[in-house]
């Protein structure tokens, strides 16, 4: 079983070997603006799974799949030549679901937003039902008619 800090350059060095791959050697048209977020490697450094993004709509996510897919086979004898490790570590690639988080996050942010300030327009020039400071403050004790009678107790007469 190997340490999981050479399973973590691995998979560093096997997401700087596929990022470059696919800028430089894969030419499929159908390849569309990927990049290639993140790769973790198993423990025994017998599978890769790369995570990538692509800037577009669904057709160009689904046709960028496809041409990953289909340049498995050319990125893992690359990633097996620049790396130089005994067993090549087979390829699975998944999207990845962090811009969809972040977008989801955002509309949910702009819809408190939007309910702040629509507190804030019904608010302005509200008055307090009441007084402005509900709470009680030791001064204001300080301020009643008399001393104000302790209940010690009962007393012995």
């Amino acid at each position: 079983m190997t340490d999981n800090a050479r399973a973590r350059k691995l998979a560093d060095r096997i997401q700087v070997v596929v990022a470059e791959t696919l800028d430089r050697r894969i030419k499929d048209p159908r390849l569309g603006f990927v990049t290639i977020t993140d790769a973790r490697v198993t423990g025994d450094l017998r599978e890769a799974t790369v995570f990538y993004t692509v800037y577009g709509d669904d057709e160009e996510r689904a046709a960028s799949a496809a041409a990953l897919e289909s340049a498995k086979g050319v990125l893992r004898s690359e990633v097996g030549r620049q790396t130089g490790v005994r067993f090549t570590p087979t390829l699975a690639f998944v999207p990845d679901a962090l811009p969809d988080n972040a977008r989801t996050i955002e509309d949910l942010l702009d819809k408190a937003r939007a309910k702040d300030a629509e507190v804030r327009e019904v608010s302005t020039g509200a008055t307090y039902a009441g007084e402005a400071d509900p709470y009680r403050k030791p001064e204001d004790e300080d301020e009643s008619d008399g001393p104000a009678e302790k209940n010690e107790g009962p007393t012995s007469v």
